[in-house]
């Protein structure tokens, strides 16, 4: 969404290419460090403390004085992020006992912040015992008109409106928009700031008119924010009344009004890092009430899902292992990325009761797993695999099984090939969750939800380019060339069976705004290679997303 309008922009500012400086040169975002300067180890061992906390916060735009008057300009509007938010997501103040790993996981913190292109954490000097510590952020555009045009699977998005991800330098978001895509027009405002004050206290908040009904969320909780965090809880309020549909090759076939109210209460606590491993509980109670009923026109009648009431209290256990990796050219584009190579584990168990509120006895089961494998330089393999279950009346309703592997073979520093597995195995699934594959789940090439089914498979192949071009130095540019294969398996709800399996080819292009916004803009043009014939031979596909 916020990526169109940031190319957009690159666009005017290369028309007027008499302002900006096609040299300008970067500076280096990390100091070489001192050959005076200890190793970490070896300061950790002396029983170093830290001493000076230093902040060099960096705008939009650097080396101000070689830049156009119209970067210079914008630099000059935009309020750069305020040191107490930075200093607040620190995990170490002037003081404490210095630990190189609470320097890293800083890193990864500060760098996950949608208003910052990327953070350092690093040592700088020591003496007596004393390690002074710089913190090095640079800033995004943060206020920008929301406005965009994307294409995905042969449907449009159209978004109008402005928001503001670093409201006045406090790290707050702000927005108000109109948003209109294949299900419905929206008019929203909207507020989230994961950080009020330094005590990590996290808030949000949604309001959507909607032409099919509304929609009100409101949030306010204290994350498991660091892998030492002993202490979390959180509240989550969601009124949510729309119309939902049941799609066959893309089309709409069946209407159906849904209106949902969730509210979830929880508290957890957690022993801290323990041996390169941190242990997590937390306890909870979920009230989910879905209510369904024809819709109101009755132009699209059909099946409805069956009125769903849940109410239970949950316990919940994560197990996370320490083992973090930077890398660069792999999701993004000359940026700093954080991935886990770790082993990460997770279960939930509920139990709903009729005299708790509920409209059914149910135990409702949940388990997670996550696992890294390799390196970013050669080889990559990330797995990560869900499952789930509600068992009523001594069987199982709604259950799914889910796995992904994603493989990343690095071949050069600009050649990287991507490969991608994703499959779900369903039973019984309630009529309001089918699974469905086509251009909005990442079957290039073809319609959105255009196949439905109770399970399905999905790969995808890709190799990618990242070139040194660098135009005006606001993106970066890199292409794609890619394959995708999938198909679902068992018959859509309301008629219709699998086409079996779906493939596409195709090129795109990709734009990495580097001083607005955080996606990746994609130009792709797909060539569907099966399916019915009433889908056309050439898809052409504009949208941002989170990776490249």
């Amino acid at each position: 969404m916020r990526s169109a309008w940031t190319v957009l922009l690159g666009v005017v500012l290369i028309c007027t290419s008499a302002l900006a400086n096609e040299h300008l040169a970067e500076v280096e975002f990390v100091a070489p460090r001192s050959p005076d300067l200890p190793s970490d180890e070896a300061m950790q061992a002396d029983g170093a403390v830290i001493g000076r906390v230093l902040y060099e916060r960096r705008g939009v735009f650097q080396n101000t004085e070689d830049l156009s008057w119209l970067f210079a300009t914008a630099n000059k509007l935009h309020k750069t992020t305020r040191e107490s938010v930075i200093a607040s997501q620190l995990l170490f103040e002037p003081g404490d006992v210095f630990d190189p790993r609470e320097l890293q996981e800083s890193e990864r913190i500060l760098r996950s912040n949608q208003f910052l292109f990327d953070a350092a954490v690093v040592p700088v000097a020591y003496e007596n015992g004393r390690v002074d510590v710089q913190v090095t952020t640079r800033d995004l555009w943060s206020i920008e008109p929301a406005l965009s045009l994307s294409r995905s699977g042969g449907e449009n998005q159209t978004v109008i409106g402005i928001e503001d991800e670093n409201f006045l330098g406090t790290g707050a978001l702000i927005g108000a928009l109109f948003e209109r895509d294949l299900d419905r027009r929206s008019r929203q405002i909207y507020f989230a700031d994961r950080q009020v004050g330094r005590r990590w206290l996290s808030v949000f908040g949604n309001y959507s008119d909607n032409s099919d009904g509304h929609r009100y969320a409101l949030g306010i909780g204290r994350p498991f924010f660091a892998l030492d965090t002993r202490r979390a809880w959180g509240v989550t309020l969601v009124d949510n009344d729309r119309i939902d549909s049941l799609y066959r090759l893309g089309d709409e076939l069946v209407d159906y009004r849904h209106d949902e109210q969730f509210a979830d209460v929880w508290a957890g606590w957690s022993r801290g890092l323990i041996d390169g491993w941190v242990k997590r509980w937390r306890v909870g109670a979920i009230a989910n009430d879905n209510r369904f009923e024809q819709p109101p026109d009755g132009v699209r009648a059909g099946a409805v899902p069956s009125d769903r009431r849940l109410v239970y209290p949950y316990i919940g256990i994560d197990v996370v292992e320490d083992n973090f990796i930077e890398a660069a050219n792999v999701q993004q584009m000359a940026r700093t990325e954080d991935f886990f190579l770790g082993a990460r584990f997770g279960a939930t168990i509920g139990y709903a009761g009729t005299t708790l509120g509920a409209d059914r006895s149910a135990w409702l089961l949940r388990a997670t797993a996550q696992r890294g494998f390799g390196s970013a330089e050669k080889r990559m393999l990330l797995l990560d695999g869900s499952t789930s279950t509600r068992i009523e009346s001594g069987s199982t309703r709604n259950s799914e099984l889910s796995i992904r592997a994603r493989y990343f073979h690095r071949l050069s520093p600009k050649w990287l090939r991507s490969f991608g597995v994703r499959a779900t195995k369903g039973s019984s699934l309630d009529l309001d969750r089918p699974l469905q594959l086509g251009g909005d789940t990442g079957l290039r090439g073809y319609p959105v939800r255009y196949q439905s089914g109770d399970s399905f498979v999905l790969l995808s192949a890709e190799q990618r380019y990242f070139t040194d071009w660098y135009p005006w130095r606001l993106f970066r540019v890199g292409a794609a060339v890619f394959a995708d294969a999938g198909r679902t398996f068992g018959d859509n709800p309301i008629g219709g069976e699998s086409l079996g399996w779906l493939r596409s080819v195709g090129v795109g292009l990709r734009l990495a705004p580097t001083r607005g916004g955080r996606k990746v803009f994609h130009v792709d043009v797909a060539f569907p290679l099966d399916g019915d014939p009433s889908i056309k031979s050439v898809q052409f596909n504009v949208q941002g997303k989170r990776s490249f």
